[in-house]
């Protein structure tokens, strides 16, 4: 089955920029997506972008136009570039990985560890 790690996490003062990766081991089957979700130090938890394997991509409306979610099918990753970063969007950023059946409900699903962002001056 399919595992997931991230990585590129780190601290970036306000309107820097950073890029995540979400490394797959394994072989993505079927419909799957990949989700970056993102828990902030108040707890709150969130999604912030998708990505499906035909390549549609949506995102959260805080984080639309600064940020942007790609994959490189030749590396098995897939990456969140992060630009314009803001305070609030210090959290771990978590990648989830879902397998989908024909019905569209998720068969599937793993979690990375996540990786800390932390925007600061």
């Amino acid at each position: 089955q399919v595992q997931v790690v991230e990585s590129g996490g780190g601290l970036v003062p306000p309107g820097g920029s950073l890029k995540l990766s979400c490394i797959l081991s394994g072989d993505p089957f079927g419909s799957w997506r990949i989700n970056w979700f993102r828990r902030g130090p108040g707890d709150e938890y969130g999604s912030v972008a998708t990505i499906t394997n035909d390549g549609g991509a949506t995102y959260a409306d805080s984080i639309k136009g600064r940020f942007t979610i790609s994959r490189d099918n030749i590396k098995n990753t897939v990456y969140l570039q992060m630009n314009s970063l803001k305070f609030e969007d210090s959290a771990v950023y978590y990648c989830n990985y879902e397998e989908l059946d024909r019905d569209g409900d998720v068969a599937f699903g793993t979690y990375g560890q996540g990786t800390q962002v932390t925007v600061s001056a």
